[in-house]
């Protein structure tokens, strides 16, 4: 029975196990292709000077992120996929938290790092995947033929959110979804709460009353705090006087001042501290006077301690 017990209690735990590391695998993806643009007539130009099609990848974590030894592979022939590594050893590659990094995908990778050795064809569905450095998969779209013309680009609606094709959006055909290449694919002008606030408490009236209340909330906090601890210092500090001086009678105790400490010994206490805090340093003079060396002779500027010794030759 016990052994029954046994095995099923370590086959749920193998299951819970598998269960959580299969979450945070899928939770642990950092990076993720964020925005495509394929037909670069006027749009960003790279730093060359070049309008060319470019990819954004997103670090949606809150911690950086390096894309050294990444791989983009793309695809728009079956049977036919490109790789591009992105090398090791550019600082470029760390992404800091919630920021974007571009790809131009112009066929030109002796530009530099950000430089992919393959081209994007907006007449041809192009598959688009990012792997880590394992070879493994972390993020990948799909982009039909014809969906984009000149200038538009295939984004996420919300900075690395969703994995499904509703979860992207074409941008760049009206005003209102324009295309954002490293920024914000979701730009807020407004804010709702701000607004809000503002309808309610137009003056601030009622924030600088709750303000204030909080401010006075914690002072009533920190006195009676500061009162409950020393009346139980006070407490703690007279039943040891008692136990010392081997006496129960609270109310003598209390009439002798045991445990509490005279005027005089906190006034020489007192005295201490200012003593301390003003007398530790000496007073020194702030007038600097040099005076003239009268003799010639200085050890500084000897000329017998730079000539070497010869050593003493001893005759066995």
């Amino acid at each position: 029975m016990n052994r029954i017990k046994t095995g099923i209690f370590a086959l749920a735990l193998a299951a819970a196990g598998l269960f959580s590391s299969c979450k945070e695998q899928a939770s642990n993806v950092k990076l993720v292709l964020n925005e495509v643009l394929m037909d670069n007539q006027g749009n960003f130009q790279d730093d060359y000077g070049v309008h060319g099609p470019w990819i954004e990848i997103f670090n949606r974590s809150f911690g950086s992120a390096d894309l050294a030894a990444y791989r983009l592979w793309m695809s728009n022939t079956p049977g036919d996929t490109s790789r591009y590594f992105i090398p090791k050893g550019d600082v470029l590659t760390k992404i800091p938290p919630r920021q974007h990094a571009l790809f131009w995908a112009d066929g030109s990778k002796t530009k530099g790092t950000f430089h992919t050795d393959f081209t994007l064809d907006p007449n041809k569905t192009t598959w688009i995947g990012l792997f880590d450095s394992g070879r493994k998969l972390m993020d990948e779209i799909t982009i039909p033929a014809g969906t984009l013309t000149a200038n538009q680009s295939y984004a996420r609606k919300v900075d690395g959110v969703g994995h499904s094709a509703a979860d992207w959006e074409v941008k760049g055909a009206s005003p209102d979804k324009y295309v954002t290449p490293s920024t914000n694919n979701k730009t807020l002008e407004s804010n709702d709460k701000m607004e809000k606030f503002e309808q309610h408490d137009a003056e601030g009236v009622g924030m600088s009353i709750s303000a204030m209340s909080v401010v006075f909330f914690a002072l009533i906090l920190l006195f009676v705090s500061f009162f409950v601890v020393g009346k139980v210092s006070v407490t703690l500090s007279r039943r040891n006087a008692m136990k010392a001086k081997g006496t129960t009678d609270k109310q003598e105790a209390k009439e002798n001042l045991l445990g509490e400490a005279p005027g005089e010994v906190m006034a020489a206490i007192a005295m201490a501290m200012h003593e301390f805090q003003n007398d530790v340093h000496d007073v020194e003079d702030t007038v600097l006077t040099m005076n003239r060396v009268k003799r010639t002779y200085s050890p500084w500027s000897s000329k017998i301690y730079t000539l070497r010794e010869a050593p003493h030759r001893k005759l066995w």
